[in-house]
This record gives C-alpha cells, sequence and structure tokens, in this order.
C-alpha cells in the first residue's frame, strides 16, 4: 500500500453500524466503504461550497422556506452541471487509485448514488445555512 492510499484512507470516518454482506451489490458496496466515508469527510467543505454556491446566484436562497431550500439544493445539484461536475470532483479526488479503477467500472450508477448522498447531506445541513449578517460598526 502506497503513502497516499494508506493516508485517504486513513483519514476517513468509520462507521460503526455500516453492515457489509455478501447480498449487497458492487455499487452498494462502494457506497457504503467509499461514498459514505468521503462525503462525511468532506462534509465542512461541501457545505462551504454551497455556500459559496448560493453567493454566486444572487442569494435568493435566503428568501426560501425550508421547503423551497430544499427544492433549491435538489435542482443546484440535478441541473447545474458545472456545480455538479465540481461536487463529483471533490469527491473522487479522495478515491484511491484502486477505488477509481472500480469507480470507472460503474461511474454513471455511482455518480448517482455520490449525487444523493451529497444532496442529502446537504438537506440535513440546511438550517446551517443562514444568510451571514453583515457586521455593522457600533
Amino acid at each position: 500500500m502506497d503513502n497516499r492510499q494508506l493516508n485517504l484512507t486513513k483519514i476517513r470516518p468509520e462507521f460503526k453500524t455500516t453492515t457489509i454482506n455478501d447480498n449487497m451489490s458492487s455499487d452498494e458496496r462502494f457506497q457504503n466503504l467509499v461514498l459514505r466515508p468521503i462525503v462525511k469527510f468532506q462534509n465542512n467543505l461541501l457545505n462551504e461550497v454551497f455556500l459559496n454556491y448560493v453567493s454566486k446566484h444572487k442569494n435568493v436562497f435566503y428568501s426560501l422556506t425550508i421547503e423551497k431550500r430544499i427544492d433549491y439544493i435538489e435542482n443546484a445539484i440535478i441541473k447545474d452541471m458545472k456545480f455538479r461536475n465540481s461536487l463529483k470532483g471533490m469527491i473522487i479526488g479522495m478515491f484511491t487509485v484502486e477505488e477509481y479503477i472500480n469507480y470507472i467500472q460503474n461511474s454513471s450508477a455511482l455518480n448517482k448514488r455520490m449525487m444523493n448522498l451529497v444532496k442529502q447531506r446537504l438537506i440535513d445541513n440546511v438550517q446551517l445555512f443562514e444568510k451571514p449578517e453583515i457586521l455593522k460598526a457600533i
């Protein structure tokens, strides 16, 4: 195992509740062993990237209800290919070479799983996304 592979796998959070069994598809196994830990590890970065996306789109997000904010997140990930590809890059960049080789065998299905995980993580954090207050001089 090379240093990069060792370091990448070592920094990922572990899920004690994740069960892996022989009945799982290879995609589901990849999702649970690779994608989930990486998405969790990248949580803070994903949040900041989303806040930057909101800022670049005139902060419309902040005027929406919670339900509409969830729709906004889903639409951003589904319809904005530039944003989607950026998110994918943040996850794929954390793959080991072996994981990448496995990923490219079925990238279409794994991309769908990856984006669902990212979308769900952003939705779970939706209440953290509040408009930053501008500091006023006293």
